[in-house]
């Protein structure tokens, strides 16, 4: 952002046709040095590159004037600096990496795959906002604490694979896990976002107690049941033919979810495919969208001097000039 402290000044620009009309007038006029009865004999003869080296001095003069007035307006470069007045919303996403999760009746691939790929593109329209990721399965572990630090939430997130926690489905433990890394937040709000695609079979809290703590800590927990309805196919490794798949009925305790997500004031969802779980995503991001509120500052630095000094140099080449053999004649 640019701008002059003093833009009146520029009028003065305005003087430089009337300094070029009178410039052109006296040269037209005759006001030579010299004076003859006659120019026939002066005819065919060209004006001598002395004259023309007239007319360049009185050009830089007039640039030198020009940038004069530019040096006096006071040219600035305005440099802006934000400042984020808002707190954003602390998220922690709490993902189901069971065996279950590896059905395949959500396209491209599997459960957690879809997940995983869609709870990515949730995380990289977050701004301002802190985000963290629990895994669990038969057990709850933080893999990532809160964080603004995006890419790193995404390389956790993407790394979560199959196979890699005790099997089962501990949710309460999930949620209390979540609860844990939210506790000494000072955010103005506070969000879990559970996905799973079972019911709740191991672990040492129940979830609906785990829902009593986090309304006392004022969390909100959105939950959303995973899964197509009816059965689902899903690899199963078998000793003699390898990995063989099933059709299993896929059973999500829709009741515990539904209750987890109002005792918190939050929302229960069921996905079914990879697009209902997108639409599901970025409405839990609208709900939770942090309104952000900055303050701008403009620090202007002063850019005259350039103006000015290259003003002085033409000034001092065309007095230069002027008294040399571009001068008049006497």
């Amino acid at each position: 952002m640019s701008r002059f402290a003093y833009p009146w000044l520029l009028s003065l620009l305005a003087l430089l046709p009337v300094l070029v009309h009178r410039y052109v007038r006296a040269y037209r006029t005759g006001n030579a040095p010299l004076r003859f009865a006659s120019t026939i004999a002066l005819e065919g003869v060209h004006s001598p590159w002395t004259i023309r080296g007239r007319h360049f001095i009185f050009g830089m003069e007039l640039l030198a004037i020009a940038l004069t007035v530019l040096a006096m307006a006071r040219p600035q470069l305005g440099i802006e600096e934000e400042e984020i007045l808002t707190e954003g919303v602390d998220i922690l996403i709490a993902l189901d990496a069971s065996g279950s999760m590896a059905a395949e009746d959500f396209a491209p691939r599997n459960r957690l795959f879809v997940a995983k790929l869609v709870a990515s593109r949730f995380v990289e329209g977050l701004r301002q906002d802190r985000v963290g990721l629990v895994v669990f399965a038969g057990k709850a572990f933080t893999r990532c604490p809160l964080t603004v630090d995006y890419g790193v939430a995404l390389n956790v997130l993407n790394s979560v694979e199959l196979g890699s926690i005790e099997d089962g489905t501990s949710i309460g433990n999930a949620l209390a896990a979540c609860l844990n890394r939210l506790r000494g937040s000072e955010a103005k709000s506070k969000v879990i976002i559970l996905v799973t695609d079972g019911v709740n079979n191991r672990g040492e809290i129940q979830p609906l107690d785990a829902a009593e703590m986090a309304r006392a800590l004022a969390v909100k927990v959105y939950t959303i049941g995973i899964g197509s309805r009816g059965t689902a196919r899903v690899p199963v490794r078998d000793p003699n033919y390898g990995t063989v798949y099933a059709n299993i009925p896929v059973e999500i305790d829709e009741d515990s979810l539904t209750r987890i997500a109002e005792i918190t004031g939050g929302l229960y969802y069921r996905a079914t495919d990879k697009p209902s779980l997108e639409r599901i995503f970025e409405e839990i991001g609208k709900l939770e969208k942090t309104q952000i509120q900055a303050r701008t500052y403009t620090y202007y630095r002063e850019r005259f001097w350039a103006f000015l000094a290259a003003a002085l140099v033409l000034g001092l080449l065309a007095a230069v000039g002027g008294h040399t053999r571009f001068s008049r004649l006497p």
